[in-house]
């Protein structure tokens, strides 16, 4: 009797959307995609996770539906739908057992191609959008440095021009998904840095081919996220036609901004369907699991911490939608955004840590997936902009103080 009210209850909070009005568009797409990821089980991952193995069954499946181009305009094949649909589609994803590995198969495909609608021409936009949309394609996006980490204008692989082309040298580390990617969405500096006026001028991006005859594509071993590579990649005199540059010469870094906010956001939606999978998980064991004679649900040093995580991820939901909302209504939302991720981050890794002990012992054991949500939830935590960072932002920008770095 405990059990199947613990199912229901579960089964009430653990996926499905409670901050956003669920039009029923909405609910359609929540119920889709939580449809096509119910067919990947958890063992399903544990087995890539084990084998550091790529989803392409998943991803090729995401293709088939169309939710790749979510976000792209009709005209080249997409829904032409919102930042808020998008944040939908991730979290839905996010709650599978998939978890933050899941998501990062296509995360790139919803805004990572921005600078390219907004500033590519119409070639460029009918070109690269479509194979994109489809699956033909994979990108990969190439901006962090050893060297340079959150301060991108550090970045030092350099673009020289050379009559109607470039040739690329330089380094880029945590390049997801650079095993699989054919494209590179690719941050470079054309002019030294010394010689600019603004440390932000100077920084082209280029949308072009991962050629493996320049580029050496190098894994690294991490923490999680195992069934998705990040890698350090290495360009020697790759040559790209100037057709693949994106906008003017020494614009990139200004392209880039235009996809930070969206990006902030789909990653807090994302953090929010982990969280809550790894809730409804230990709320569940904690109805069935009988120590002493009861369930240890009943005892309030486990509840206390299971019901602080449910306030925790729906008040940092509804932050999400928030900041969606002024994105679409094109309204200023970086505080929204950054706050939003930084709240979804910490309330997901509280809840996945939560759960891990809540099992106790089992917690500790693969079969149990918890700690595979645990070990992906820190990557949020770090990435793509760190909890200081945004603290530093919100001081600047929100409260007026001064600039401290």
């Amino acid at each position: 009797m405990i059990m199947a009210a613990g199912e229901k209850h579960v089964s009430d909070f653990s996926w499905l959307p409670s901050g956003v009005e669920l039009t029923p568009e909405r609910r359609q797409i929540c119920e889709a995609v939580k449809a096509l990821c119910d067919r990947f089980d958890d063992a399903y991952w544990l087995d890539l996770d084990n084998r550091h193995a790529f989803p392409h069954e998943f991803h090729a499946a995401m293709a088939r539906d169309g939710w790749l181009g979510i976000t792209m305009p009709e005209q080249y094949g997409g829904a032409g739908l919102g930042v808020t649909e998008a944040a939908l589609l991730m979290q839905t994803v996010a709650n599978s057992a998939g978890a933050i590995a899941a998501c990062s198969t296509f995360h790139i495909n919803l805004f990572g191609p921005h600078p390219v609608l907004l500033y590519g021409t119409e070639e460029q936009k009918r070109r690269i959008i479509p194979p994109l949309v489809r699956g033909e394609d994979k990108v990969a996006f190439g901006v962090t440095e050893p060297d340079a980490g959150l301060d991108t204008t550090s970045i030092t692989t350099r673009a020289v021009k050379d009559g109607n082309r470039y040739i690329v040298n330089g380094q880029k580390v945590w390049t997801t998904t650079a095993q699989q990617a054919n494209k590179i969405l690719l941050l470079t500096r054309t002019t030294p840095r010394e010689r600019c006026a603004k440390r932000t001028d100077g920084l082209t991006l280029f949308y072009t081919d991962l050629d493996r005859r320049y580029v050496e594509v190098r894994e690294i071993d991490k923490l999680g996220r195992a069934a998705v590579n990040s890698n350090a990649t290495f360009y020697e005199n790759l040559p790209v036609p100037e057709e693949d540059r994106i906008g003017a010469e020494g614009d990139g870094f200004r392209l880039l901004l235009d996809s930070l906010n969206p990006e902030r956001i789909l990653v807090a939606a994302e953090c929010v369907g982990v969280g809550r999978r790894a809730l409804a998980k230990a709320a569940a064991y904690a109805s069935e699991r009988v120590v002493f004679g009861r369930p240890i649900g009943q005892n309030q040093s486990i509840q206390h911490p299971l019901a602080q995580s449910w306030m925790a991820l729906e008040a940092a939901d509804l932050m999400v939608w928030k900041a969606a909302s002024l994105y679409d209504s094109k309204q200023p939302c970086g505080a929204q955004a950054n706050a939003a991720k930084f709240l979804a981050a910490d309330a997901a890794f509280d809840a996945c840590d939560r759960a891990v002990r809540t099992h106790g012992g089992f917690g500790y054991a693969k079969e149990y997936h918890v700690e595979r949500y645990l070990r992906e939830i820190m990557l949020p935590r770090i990435a793509p902009v760190s909890r200081e960072m945004i603290m530093c932002f919100i001081a600047e920008r929100v409260l007026g103080l001064p600039k401290s770095y």
